[in-house]
């Protein structure tokens, strides 16, 4: 930990934004040049990197701008400021269950009924929801359909005569439907397990760490562990995958930030992932990470892609997801308006026939954007949208990693505003080096 945490300090004073168009990243043998314009990266001579700092610290936008033309590195613009306009349809979450067996502390969905009456979604209701997702899917098309709760697998039967239903709709215009759910874990059966094999689903498991340090904040409604259940219960779903991948999805909060322990015992369990999310709103305002907290969850992360690089390095699959993505979109040169698909090809469904712009705000008036019967608003939809860009927001619009960041979650930016950019920009800067070291040690690491 000593190691990352001291280049953490580094990294942190690094990243600040200095300009909204161009950011130097250090690290390695050499300087990479980073254009938001297009999230690219270009190794640089010290001439060109003493111009392009000296411009930075003067905040010379006219000259930067001058000095990537010179460079030829200037571009039309990738990304304008002109909004998606009724994005098509692709994916969809049910709240197959507004209900749930467990009491976790910091639940968005205030102890999984979205603060509502409990309820299962009716079959007619999750039939109209597929029809949707189907509608204007174009022949040989893909869609993708996610159950969500509360904890879903209280309502086992609805998910399986859903994925029923929407495999004979989707066979007679030869679509490819993808299939996940979100589980707690402490109903899954081994029959459960064979079902999601079969339908070659994405799984994620909630565990918040090892032991107590997960029974802290995720106990049954009873105020008993729930760890134990768990991991017998999952045993299943972890030997059978093949078709199936089983991922680990960590919440931390200020109580479980050593996560190195908990990434490696969750991959010698089998998971086919493991990712980390930080609590940056929780419905009762309990166990938000705070500044400091952030500060300390940089270090673990650091800590944990470390030991990916040295994985990597050694031959090792090491499936640290926060790493893995993130390396990814370096890799493509990802380039975004918003942080994800949520009220654009995405929308989350309630039980009682709503569609909100994703499953966080199922039940909140700021996210609705429409219903089963009358369809997608185009009115509420575009507006959430030209609202939601990136460069419509602040800070963001001044940030250099603002189109790979996307601007952050909605749902939590709208509640409590943006209290992780300099943990977000500082876990980026240090990917963007870590992909620098591996390309150059290991060059076809990537493929």
């Amino acid at each position: 930990m000593l190691i990352a945490t001291k280049l953490a300090q580094m990294i942190v004073p690094q990243s600040k934004p200095c300009s909204a168009s161009v950011h130097l990243v250090k690290g390695g043998q050499s300087t990479q040049v980073f254009i938001p314009n297009g999230s690219r990266l270009y190794t640089i001579s010290q001439d060109v990197e003493q111009r392009l700092a000296s411009l930075m610290r003067k905040k010379d936008e006219e000259g930067l701008q001058n000095e990537l033309i010179r460079l030829g590195l200037d571009a039309p613009a990738y990304i304008t400021n002109e909004p998606l306009q009724s994005p098509p349809l692709h994916a969809l979450s049910l709240a197959i269950a507004q209900k749930c067996n467990m009491g976790c502390s910091y639940c968005y969905a205030d102890q999984g009924d979205f603060g509502g009456p409990t309820k299962n979604m009716s079959l007619e209701t999750s039939f109209k929801a597929i029809d949707l997702l189907l509608k204007d899917c174009p022949e040989s098309g893909k869609a993708q359909l996610t159950f969500l709760g509360g904890e879903p697998l209280i309502n086992r039967t609805g998910i399986r005569a859903a994925v029923a239903y929407a495999a004979t709709a989707a066979k007679q215009k030869n679509i490819q439907v993808s299939y996940s759910i979100t589980t707690n874990g402490t109903l899954v059966t081994e029959s459960d397990a064979v079902f999601f094999e079969e339908h070659g689903f994405s799984v994620t498991v909630s565990l918040d760490g090892i032991g107590k340090d997960h029974d802290l904040n995720r106990p049954m409604k009873g105020g008993q562990g729930s760890y134990d259940k768990i991991i017998k219960n999952i045993q299943p779903l972890l030997s059978l995958q093949h078709k199936m991948q089983v991922s680990a999805r960590v919440t931390v909060t200020p109580e479980n930030t050593g996560l190195p322990a908990v990434l490696d015992e969750f991959i010698r369990m089998g998971f086919h992932g493991v990712g980390f999310s930080p609590l940056l709103r929780s419905s009762n305002g309990q166990n938000e990470m705070n500044r400091e907290q952030l500060s300390a969850l940089l270090e673990n992360m650091i800590a944990c892609g470390l030991n990916f690089e040295r994985n990597v390095l050694a031959g090792k699959r090491y499936p640290f997801l926060n790493m893995v993505n993130a390396l990814k979109e370096i890799s493509r040169g990802t380039h975004r308006p918003y942080p994800c698909g949520a009220g654009a090809g995405y929308l989350g469904v309630s039980a009682d026939e709503e569609l909100f712009a994703c499953h966080r705000f199922v039940n909140e008036e700021v996210g609705k954007m429409g219903d089963l019967n009358n369809g997608i608003q185009p009115d509420l939809q575009n507006n959430w949208l030209a609202s939601r860009h990136v460069n419509t927001q602040e800070p963001c619009s001044r940030c250099w990693a603002r189109y790979l960041c996307g601007g952050g979650c909605h749902h939590e930016v709208i509640e409590k505003g943006r209290t992780a950019c300099d943990y977000i920009r500082s876990w980026l800067y240090y990917t963007i080096q870590a992909n620098e070291r591996l390309s150059r040690l290991k060059p076809n690491w990537n493929n």
